[in-house]
């Protein structure tokens, strides 16, 4: 695993795009700080950039580097939710613009599977994470059903996990809105 982590980090600092294990399904990801390398992203999915990208965080406190202003319930939502949970928090910073939704509202998530929290860890930054697919074509369940499309047209491909079948599901979302109004987009 941590080579693989290492070779991993050593792509996305130099603007690569990378296919990876998350606490979800597998994704494809990137700096999600640097907007060609989100572009990349948007260009392999084959997805109007309109569509806004989430990112992957090691802890909630790297949270407040990327939103301006976090809700107080974000910190119970992060600790209390027993499954993978992406929250879409208003007045996103620091980030690509091109990841970012219309309204400046950004998609996070505080992954706590092993590999993608080292690998958030390791590169200091948030990391796009989005599925592993073609736009309009089902999200893979597990490594085996990615496309060869995608495997060629990233610059790294993680060997961790490859070989499990278990098949994972997607997270939950959560709109936080700057009133305190909580909007439940996918349970």
């Amino acid at each position: 695993m941590e080579e693989d982590i290492k070779q991993a980090v050593e792509v996305m600092r130099r603007g690569g795009v990378i296919l990876y294990p998350t606490d979800t399904i597998w994704g494809i990801g990137c700096d999600a700080t640097n907007e060609e390398a989100v572009r990349r992203v948007y260009d392999i999915k084959r997805r109007d950039d309109s569509k806004a990208l989430i990112c992957l965080v090691d802890s909630a406190d790297r949270m407040q580097r990327y939103v301006g202003n976090v809700p107080a319930v974000t910190w119970d939502l992060v600790e209390l939710s027993e499954k993978p949970l992406t929250l879409i928090l208003d007045e996103a910073r620091n980030l690509a613009p091109n990841l970012l939704a219309a309204d400046g509202s950004v998609g996070i998530r505080v992954t706590r599977e092993e590999f993608s929290r080292q690998l958030c860890f390791r590169f200091q930054k948030a990391i796009v994470s989005t599925s592993a697919n073609v736009s309009g074509e089902p999200s893979p369940k597990c490594f085996a059903d990615i496309s060869d499309e995608i495997k060629n047209a990233v610059d790294y491909v993680v060997k961790a996990r490859q070989k499990e079948k278990t098949q994972a599901a997607p997270s939950s979302i959560i709109k936080l809105g700057r009133n305190g109004e909580v909007s439940i987009i996918r349970k």
